[in-house]
């Protein structure tokens, strides 16, 4: 499905089931939705809120009036007519899907200390995954560290970093970009082992570009060699146990 209409049917979703929809994400507020569902896919927030309120006329339960001044749009009728007859559930599940996340497979995708984390978990991951990384897309070109170079998204790839910055790709020596998002303008960031490792090697070429406050206005800070500069990381210590069963055959 392509981005736009992906774009689409999120305002349809949030024009339909309003803040129950919202909830229903995992996120606190429509600011905070247009937030992550926008940058999650390479887009504004002001994007999904537009499609949502170009939706409202259509949507006679939810309390705004929306675009009601002006003739819905062709294509904006199409999907509501395709789209509208999807209960909660699936409409819901149709939404997630659009950032990789299926309840069905969750054991797959998600760790197992994660998957206890409740309704929010799907806002959670976007916020510190893919929101937050297409934010730095969006920006890493008009920041001074970052000048010049060309960024090779690396997150598929388990480099401990997400992105590789390179002024020339002919070049053997590069930057390592690891990207964190933060729900508020504070809070906790976590390094895995292997971030942490590839830190510690590469020091003045390895950067934590961390994305702060979801929530209302999205901004950045950006740490050269994190584990040697004004940041304190503690060592965590955790043991799991998984369950699986084994026949023969």
């Amino acid at each position: 499905m392509a981005t736009r209409q992906k774009l689409i049917l999120s305002g349809l979703y949030l024009s339909k089931y309003d803040l129950l929809g919202v909830k229903k994400l995992g996120f606190d507020s429509f600011v905070e939705a247009f937030n992550v569902i926008g940058y999650a896919l390479g887009s504004r927030a002001a994007s999904i809120k537009n499609y949502r309120d170009e939706f409202d006329p259509l949507i006679p339960t939810n309390p705004r009036k929306g675009w009601h001044r002006r003739p819905i749009r062709d294509h904006i009728l199409a999907t509501f007519e395709e789209y509208n007859g999807l209960d909660f559930d699936s409409f819901t599940g149709l939404v997630e899907s659009f950032f990789g996340f299926d309840e069905n497979a969750r054991s797959r995708i998600v760790p197992p200390e994660q998957q206890d984390e409740g309704p929010s978990s799907f806002a959670q991951r976007l916020i510190t995954g893919l929101a937050a990384e297409q934010y730095f897309e969006s920006v890493h070109a008009d920041l001074p560290e970052f000048k010049d170079y060309l960024a090779e998204n690396t997150t598929r790839f388990g480099c401990g970093y997400d992105f590789r910055l390179r002024k020339d790709p002919s070049q053997e020596d590069f930057l390592a970009v690891e990207v964190k998002g933060l729900k508020e303008q504070t809070g906790s960031l976590l390094m895995t082992p292997k971030e942490h490792d590839v830190a510690l090697a590469m020091k003045e070429r390895f950067f934590l570009f961390v994305v702060r406050n979801f929530r209302e206005t999205p901004s950045h800070e950006v740490f050269q060699n994190p584990l040697y500069c004004d940041l304190r990381f503690r060592r965590i210590e955790r043991v799991t146990v998984q369950v699986s069963w084994l026949t023969t055959v």
